[in-house]
Parts: structure tokens; C-alpha cells; sequence
């Protein structure tokens, strides 16, 4: 079992280790936004459109006629739940063998490779990028497991929420200037669209690999108690953690109930930024160079609000700060159903309002969780946060691909989101935080 913080770790050793971490943040952060945010989407959507003969046409997949402008939130529903499967498995793996570190950059860099793939991804091959895509975001999903499980080890109690804070925003900070590059690649460079496109998203995978290798160099692995197993021991060794990790959720009820109640607001901020790009660009008829601009600002906005809602959970408590974000969500997607077509303006007044709560929504829960969950048993309750976390959502994304099925509305789909804030909001309200702490064996602290 690997021990949480190690007491005898010096001040300045363990500064130098978090500043470390927030790189991750920074690597990844471009495949969020530039990918999965701005990019990925409507392209795809486009290629399977071409390869359907227009946007009412129906494509083959798995079996099935999709129609053609469903088909991206269905890939990400199947990559979501292959990360439900893959995340439980590498945090168990990450708790039982020590080996976090390894397994970071295993994971880190099997989906940066698949992102560089999108390069290759052009006319009707809309099969391959899915492919590439659920390889990529199951990838991402499992190396976030390992890269949360190393918060509690390198931060106390009492400063989670400013570490945790300054690592989303120091990534919101990579995802801005990548972006930055790709709109001037998109607008300004003079190279057609397609190419262009493909480069930005290929300029992801390599922008994610090089930023990992500072975090791979700062962060270091913990000693493990009682484990000195061979690969395949260790890997059976993890499966059989892991069924006791689920097994073992009964005994802290309030810890599951704070997880579920992550699990389905999460879903719809997740859902949100996904679908934000291709509700821009199918829906509302706004240009790439507005999306990207959008999102460059949310970027950059976003780094300060991750800073702002740190500042005001340890002002006003952190579970309050959270449910004041999620009445700001639930407010931001009933406001997008009336959004009128072409009206750029609006698309950036809402799409500030997600800015000032977005980092801080995610970092604040992220601190959250690391209070309730029993110490030395990090990466494996983690990836059972990590289902619902950074990749996108699975009862979003297939509640989004329900409603474009059944009603061809992006507009209805959209208002669709609005229940997994407000049953999110309900469920958090009823969760005795400061009791779920105590039950996991740590320390209460004041703000919280």
C-alpha cells in the first residue's frame, strides 16, 4: 500500500515535485482543446457527411445506419465506455505496483501517438479517425487516473485546493497558447483548410508528448508495502484490488454518494465541451475562426476563474463554490437553446460565462474527492472518478446522440443537458462531506 504523503518529503522537494505535476496539465491540455473542443468534431461530422452524400444521409456503423451527424457522439460514447473498463484497471495497477510514474508515460504517450495519426485522417476515412479518437481519449482517460492519484501524495489537506487550482490552470495556459498557434495556422498561414485542419490536431499529439517528458523528470514513484510480484503477478494482483476497491465502496456510502453526484454533473460539463464546437458549427452557423477565437478566450479567462473559484472555496467553503457553479452551468445551457444563428456575440458572452466556472468546477471537485477517498489507495478510487472526468461523458454524449437521433435537433439535444446539472446540484447538496472525510480516515479541513 502506498503511503499518502510522505512525512519526512522536505518543503522545497515537495514544491519542486508539484510544480512537476501542473506540467502534466499543461501537455494534455491541447488535446482538450484543440481536439476534442474545437477541431475533432465538426470535422468528422463533415468527413461522414461527405461519405454519406449530405448531412440528412445515414453512414454505416457497427451495424447500423447513423445518421451522419451523429456519428461523433456516438464515438465518444464507446470511447467512454471503454474508459469505464480500461481506467479502473490501470489505477488498480498504478496502486499495486508503485509504478506511477511509468505508467503515466505509457499511457501519455500511446495517446499522443494516436493524435499525431490524425494528420492522415482526410476524404471519407471518418472510420479511421473514430478509430483514432477512441484510442486516443481512452488513453488520455487512463493516464489522468495516474496523474490525479498523485495529488494527495505531493499536497496536504489543507492546500489541495490551491495545488489542484493552479494545475488546471496552468493547463488551461498550454491549452490557450497551442490554440493560439492553430488559429493563426487556420487563418493566417495561407494553407487550405483541410491540411490545416489535420495539422492542428496532429500538432496536439506532439505538443502533449514533449510537455510530459518535465513531469516524467520531476515526479517520482512511492514505495509500496508488500508487493514484490512479477508483470503478470502484479497485473493479477491489480484485478483482484480492484474488485475489492468496488467491493469496499460500502463501507464509505458518503464517498460513493459524492461520486455519483460527480458522475452526473461532470457528465454535463464534459458534454458541454465537446459538443460546444459542432453546436457552433452545425447549429448556429458560426465559422471556425469564431469557434477557435471563443475558445481561446475561454482558455485564457479560464485560467484566472480556476484561480477565482480556488480563492473562494477557501474563503466560502468549497462545497458552496461548487454548487454556485453548477447554478452558473444550468443557466449557460437553458441561454444556449435561444442562442439565434449567426449571433457571434452571444456565443462569446456565453461561452465567458463557462470560462469564469469551468477550471474551477473541475478543480475543486478534483480536491474534493481527494478528501473522501482512504489514503494509499489513490489511483484506484481515482479511476473510479476518472470514469466521468476530463475525456467527455457517457450519459451526455449518448444522451446527445439519443436526441440528434430522434429528433434531428441540436437545439433539443442541448436543452437535454440542463437535468444533469440540476440533478447533480441535488445530490451534492445532500452529501455530510465533512463526515465522508472522517470516515476515510482524514483530516477535516476548515474551509471545506
Amino acid at each position: 500500500m502506498t503511503t499518502s504523503i510522505v512525512a519526512e518529503d522536505p518543503p522545497r522537494a515537495r514544491k519542486r515535485e508539484q510544480r512537476g505535476w501542473y506540467w502534466y496539465d499543461f501537455a494534455n491540455s491541447g488535446f482538450q482543446t484543440t481536439v476534442i473542443t474545437v477541431f475533432l468534431g465538426p470535422y468528422l461530422t463533415t468527413l461522414a457527411e461527405k461519405a454519406a452524400g449530405g448531412e440528412d444521409r445515414f453512414v454505416a456503423f457497427l451495424g447500423f445506419d447513423m445518421r451522419a451527424k451523429a456519428y461523433f457522439s456516438a464515438i465518444v460514447t464507446i470511447s467512454v465506455v471503454l474508459q469505464i473498463i480500461v481506467m479502473p484497471i490501470a489505477g488498480a495497477l498504478a496502486d499495486h505496483t508503485g509504478r506511477k510514474k511509468e505508467l503515466l508515460g505509457v499511457f501519455a504517450y500511446l495517446g499522443a501517438v494516436a493524435t499525431l495519426g490524425f494528420y492522415f485522417v482526410q476524404g471519407d476515412a471518418y472510420v479511421l479517425g473514430g478509430a483514432l479518437f477512441v484510442t486516443a481519449n481512452v488513453a488520455f482517460g487512463a493516464a489522468m487516473v495516474v496523474y490525479n492519484s498523485f495529488l494527495p501524495q505531493i499536497a496536504g489537506a489543507d492546500e489541495r485546493d490551491t495545488v489542484s487550482s493552479r494545475g488546471w490552470g496552468f493547463g488551461y495556459l498550454g491549452g490557450f497558447l497551442l490554440l493560439a498557434v492553430n488559429l493563426f495556422l487556420y487563418q493566417g498561414s495561407g494553407i487550405e483548410e483541410g491540411l490545416a485542419v489535420r495539422i492542428s490536431l496532429a500538432s496536439a499529439g506532439l505538443w502533449w508528448a514533449m510537455f510530459t517528458v518535465i513531469p516524467l523528470l520531476r515526479l517520482r514513484n512511492r514505495p509500496v508495502e508488500g508487493h514484490d510480484a512479477s508483470a503478470a503477478q502484479a497485473i493479477g494482483g491489480s484485478f483482484r484490488q480492484l474488485g475489492r476497491t468496488i467491493a469496499g465502496l460500502r463501507h464509505y456510502p458518503r464517498t460513493l454518494h459524492f461520486l455519483l453526484a460527480y458522475l452526473i454533473y461532470n457528465d454535463g460539463v464534459q458534454t458541454v465541451i465537446s459538443f460546444s464546437a459542432t453546436y457552433a458549427d452545425q447549429e448556429l452557423g458560426l465559422g471556425k475562426s469564431v469557434q477557435i477565437t471563443a475558445i481561446l478566450m475561454v482558455q485564457f479567462v479560464a485560467f484566472g476563474g480556476a484561480l477565482l473559484l480556488g480563492w473562494l472555496g477557501s474563503r466560502f467553503g468549497t462545497k458552496r463554490t461548487v454548487l454556485a457553479s453548477l447554478i452558473v452551468w444550468t443557466g449557460v445551457v437553458g441561454v444556449a437553446y435561444f442562442l439565434e444563428k449567426g449571433a457571434a456575440v452571444q456565443f462569446y458572452a456565453i461561452a465567458f460565462l463557462i470560462a469564469i466556472v469551468l477550471g474551477g468546477t473541475q478543480a475543486l471537485s478534483r480536491s474534493l474527492y481527494s478528501l473522501v477517498i482512504p489514503p494509499g489507495r489513490e489511483a484506484e478510487y481515482f479511476s473510479l472518478y476518472e470514469v466521468s472526468d476530463k475525456g467527455s461523458a457517457l450519459l451526455g454524449s449518448l444522451t446527445l446522440t439519443v436526441a440528434l437521433q430522434m429528433t434531428d435537433s441540436y437545439r433539443v439535444a442541448i436543452l437535454s443537458l440542463m437535468i444533469f446539472f440540476v440533478l447533480g446540484f441535488a445530490l451534492l447538496v445532500a452529501v455530510n462531506l465533512p463526515r465522508a472525510v472522517r470516515e476515510a480516515g482524514n483530516e477535516v479541513p476548515a474551509h471545506l
